[in-house]
């Protein structure tokens, strides 16, 4: 109703010499205009609405896209800067050009989306491309954070086995729904030292790892998974692979890297 008054408003002041307090106040006197007018010409108003919804949406819309796109120049200008650790568990090439940071969730079904991205991107880049994966486990999501402790623990028995454990997850995701069971099962079917991973899981190590990744994440404004950083360029959302090609083009065109 109050955008109707407004609009009424505005109606009259375009065609008569009215100040808008004048018209406010002759409105509020007599609430009946509004009424009435409305009742007369119910379609009119209806249209008018829709059209300053319309307006507003579009304004909004194309806002949006000149902020994304202000703030994509700045990235490509000024890349976000993720901690790689001495021991930090690359796939792929570990001086390749391209780096892909993932900060995820083993249980977002998102996140699922964006592991079938990497893996097509892995191939696609072959040899010129390399993979870490960070951790986001969101609180809604009761099996993220123990998965993610999990991989962490697993990881510190063997790297190559985490990465099975990684893609284990990714691809039966919904047996999540079956707890610490499943990954029992999964770390049963990788052989690892069961005995060493239930000490490491619940560790102090394991969980400093897991809080700097959150810690990162958040700071790069990432609060929904999954988030990337593609050479610094933040990419928030499961993107298709369609998207990260049009980055690396953009990079290689300004001379960021050489394939």
């Amino acid at each position: 109703m109050k955008t109707t008054v407004l609009l009424v408003v505005a109606l009259l002041a375009a065609t008569a010499c009215t100040s808008k307090e004048d018209l406010k106040k002759l409105i509020k006197e007599n609430p009946e205009i509004i009424t009435e007018a409305i009742e007369a010409h119910p379609e009119k108003f209806i249209d008018a609405l829709n059209n300053a919804v319309k307006a507003a949406q579009e304004g909004q819309g194309k806002k949006r896209e000149e902020d994304e796109k202000k703030a994509l120049e700045e990235s490509f200008n000024k890349p976000l800067e993720a901690e790689i650790r001495s021991d930090e568990n690359f796939r792929g090439d570990k001086s390749a050009p391209i780096t892909l940071i993932e900060y995820s969730d083993f249980e977002c079904p998102f996140c699922s989306r964006g592991f079938n991205t990497v893996m097509e991107l892995m191939s696609k880049y072959k040899g010129k491309i390399r993979f870490a994966y960070k951790h986001l486990p969101l609180s809604f999501h009761p099996q993220a954070m123990p998965a993610s402790q999990y991989y962490e623990a697993i990881r510190l028995q063997s790297p190559e086995k985490a990465w099975e454990f990684h893609d284990e997850i990714y691809k039966n995701q919904r047996k999540l729904q079956n707890g610490e069971a499943f990954l029992k099962e999964v770390a049963k079917k990788l052989k690892v030292d069961m005995a060493k991973l239930a000490k490491d899981v619940k560790s102090e190590e394991v969980q400093k790892r897991i809080d700097a990744d959150m810690a990162e994440a958040a700071k790069f404004g990432f609060q929904g998974t999954p988030g990337f950083l593609l050479n610094g360029i933040p990419v928030k959302g499961a993107y298709p692979t369609t998207h990260f090609d049009g980055l690396i083009e953009e990079l290689k065109k300004r001379g960021k890297i050489t394939l």
